[in-house]
């Protein structure tokens, strides 16, 4: 696959932190137990997602598969940063190590639906 996150586009917290806000909108306790069980929730979502694609820009596309070429040890990092800033639950279950899988699995099913 050819990609294009190659080129110089700068990627902030903020925008790591928008391609996990729909797993940020579910209460900690529902988002503990699909990690857990390493559920596969872009699916639950793939037609909002194709509706949204639609109004992306080809920059916010470059940002969006940037941070989905990133290391998922990376994503975790800035996840981490940004519960420590924000006290967020949902963001301090996805920064755990033990969520690594469950991440992978969820930006891999996000690609498949953005980047067809």
């Amino acid at each position: 696959m050819s990609t294009k996150s190659d080129e110089k586009v700068t990627v902030t917290e903020e925008d790591v932190i928008s391609l996990v806000d729909v797993f940020t909108r579910a209460p900690p306790l529902m988002l503990k137990m699909v990690v857990k069980g390493n559920k596969n929730v872009v699916g639950s979502f793939e037609s909002l997602v194709r509706e949204y694609k639609v109004n992306l820009s080809d920059e916010e596309l470059l940002k969006i598969e940037k941070v989905m070429d990133m290391p998922v040890s990376e994503l975790q990092e800035i996840l981490k940063k940004a519960y420590n800033e924000t006290g967020q639950k949902q963001l301090k279950i996805l920064a755990d190590p033990k969520s690594e899988d469950f991440i992978r699995k969820n930006l891999d099913e996000l690609r498949k639906i953005i980047f067809p």
